[in-house]
Order: structure tokens, then C-alpha cells, then sequence
């Protein structure tokens, strides 16, 4: 049989995609306008928070900039710093073998000495020497162990070379000796 295209089914479900029929009761909305006055401060005030966001971008910007640089100034200077410890621990090595023996020449180490570490130090080279601490393989390189009666195991006996910082970085680990 054939149906009637015309004829429409009252039970079956609405067809996607159609116009929902508007209810006869139904009044149309209307807009109401704005209040200019309103408008305007509502506008003032998102203008405001766009204002103060850009702003907080651009210190947040302006600080890790700083901080970028501040970090790159210390990796371009750290290789130059870390060249020169060894200089350091020889000056050191001249002067406890000097003693008494060339007063002079003893004099003239210990004053290169002391303005060479003044340099680093204002270049922010701090020296540490861990004796007593315990051992941490972060900061100490670890030459050898040696049972020691009277401490517990882990702990930094001697310091065979100094350990030298670049601000928060190390620049180079003490060489130590470890109770076992």
C-alpha cells in the first residue's frame, strides 16, 4: 500500500532539523537597551581588569627576564672561575711550604693570594670545606674511606681540596675523605 505524503503521523517523534512549533501563548521577547551609563562603567571595568592583567604579564615577564640573564652572566663566567681554582690551591700549597724560609717571597704569595680570593668572592666564589658534615655526593666527591673510631660512618674527615660555589651552583666538588 501506498501512502499519502500528505498524510502525517500525530504519535511519531518530530523530525531533527525542523522548526520547533511556536506555542500560541507564547509572547515574543523583547530586548531591553542598556542603560548608556551602564554600558559605559561595565565597559570601564573590563577595560580595567584587561589593563592590570597586561600589566601583571608584562613584571612577570620583566622578573624571569632578569633572572634569565642574571643566569646566563653566571654560566659565562663559571668556566673562567672554575680555571682559576687551580691557581688558587697552588698559591695555597706555596704558602704552607714558605714558612719561615723566604719571608719576602712568603709576603708576596700571601698578598696575591688574599686579592685573588677577594675577586672571586666579589664575583660570588664562596670556598667550603665540609670537615665534620656529612658526606653528600652532591657537594663532596668522595677520594677514598678510612674507618675512624669516634664518628659514625659517613661523616667528612679531611678535606684533601677545597670546594668552591658559584652563588647556588657548585662549581667544584670537595675532594674528601669519608669515615666507613
Amino acid at each position: 500500500m501506498i501512502e499519502d505524503p500528505k498524510v502525517v503521523d500525530e504519535g511519531a517523534a518530530p523530525v531533527e532539523g525542523a522548526a520547533p512549533e511556536a506555542e500560541p501563548d507564547a509572547a515574543p521577547v523583547e530586548e531591553i537597551p542598556e542603560d548608556p551609563a551602564v554600558r559605559v562603567e561595565r565597559e570601564r571595568g573590563e577595560y580595567l581588569e584587561l589593563a592590570q592583567r597586561t600589566q601583571a604579564d608584562f613584571e612577570n615577564y620583566r622578573r624571569r627576564a632578569a633572572k634569565e640573564i642574571s643566569a646566563a652572566g653566571a654560566r659565562a663566567k663559571g668556566p673562567l672561575l672554575r680555571d682559576l681554582l687551580p691557581v688558587v690551591d697552588n698559591l695555597e700549597r706555596a704558602i704552607s711550604l714558605a714558612g719561615d724560609a723566604g719571608e719576602g717571597l712568603a709576603n708576596g704569595v700571601k698578598l696575591v693570594h688574599s686579592e685573588l680570593i677577594a675577586t672571586l668572592e666579589r664575583n660570588g666564589v664562596k670556598g667550603f670545606e665540609p670537615v665534620g658534615e656529612p658526606f653528600d655526593p652532591t657537594v663532596h666527591e668522595a677520594l677514598s674511606t678510612r674507618p675512624d673510631e669516634g664518628s659514625e660512618a659517613g661523616l667528612v674527615l679531611e678535606v684533601v681540596e677545597k670546594g668552591y660555589r658559584l652563588e647556588d651552583s657548585i662549581l667544584r666538588p670537595a675532594r674528601v675523605i669519608v669515615s666507613a
